[in-house]
């Protein structure tokens, strides 16, 4: 039954499943891991680098993160091809607000446009989903550094840190448990009473930069199946405010990569002693 609605993005099975979309999100599952991070201080952001031949000349820019404007950054995983038409469509989004409103565009409206023209691709006939998923990390004077997530339905939604393509569910599991100090013991204090949003964001103290890169590297050991870390297989990415406020976006030359991998090996060789 299901075969006959796998051609169509515009029809929905019996099952109310949009067949078509649900592949898309699958072929996200088989990319590359990208693991984001929100920190104290900014946002951290590591993704894997798949390797296909010794034969391919180095790439001079980085083929998995993405600067969108001065204060918004993507990180890619799934089809860069279709990944290039969307981040063209934010760049040109961000452009045109800065120049409309004369001020920086904040990042969720960024998002949602994004979002709005990927789901678009889900409702007309003769189109195909946009085969990527996306974590974006941005700055506004607003809501200070937020970090986002979308997939090819056209959902978005705001993460403390998450993770997408291979393997996720397998780095999310481990951000659950190290991510921030969760304060188990007060969980039962209180009984059924109702928790408003500012005591949950109590319960998780969030990492800074250093500590968020560490945690960023430990996710992709896990998801890597086995590989071992090195700075030809990752990238690690953050975003923090300088003297002057403004957005800095820095990729870690192979040096700092090396010396994050070493901390992060030295904190497991030790945690295995004890």
């Amino acid at each position: 039954m299901a075969r006959r609605y796998d051609s169509s993005t515009t029809t929905f099975s019996p099952e109310g499943r949009l067949h078509q979309v649900e592949y898309a999100i699958e072929a996200i599952n088989n990319a590359g891991t990208s693991v984001g991070i929100l920190a104290k201080d900014g946002v951290v952001m590591a993704s894997e680098k798949k390797i296909t031949s010794g034969l391919l000349a180095p790439a001079r820019t980085s083929e998995k993160t993405y600067k969108l404007c001065p204060h918004a950054t993507c990180s890619v995983a799934g089809l860069t091809a279709d990944a290039n038409i969307l981040i063209d469509q934010a760049r040109l989004r961000a452009g045109r607000y800065g120049y409309q409103y004369q001020e920086p565009i904040p990042i969720e409206n960024l998002v949602e446009h994004v979002c709005n023209y990927k789901q678009a691709y889900t409702q007309y006939g003769g189109l195909r989903p946009f085969g990527v998923a996306f974590l974006f990390a941005g700055y506004d004077e607003h809501h200070g550094f937020q970090l986002y997530q979308s997939d090819p339905s056209g959902n978005y939604s705001g993460w403390k840190a998450t993770v997408i393509g291979a393997n996720n569910q397998a780095g999310k599991s481990l951000l659950k448990s190290e991510y921030g100090s969760a304060k188990e013991e007060e969980e039962g204090e209180g009984g059924d009473e109702m928790k408003t949003d500012e005591d949950a964001s109590e319960v998780i103290e969030m990492p800074d930069l250093a500590e968020a890169c560490r945690l960023a590297v430990k996710v992709l050991n896990k998801t890597m199946d086995g590989a071992v870390a090195s700075p030809e297989k990752l990238e690690l990415f953050t975003m923090k405010l300088d003297e002057d406020g403004s957005c800095v976006h820095k990729i870690l030359n192979e040096d700092e990569a090396k010396a994050v991998i070493a901390e992060v090996d030295a904190e497991t060789a030790s945690a295995g002693d004890s």
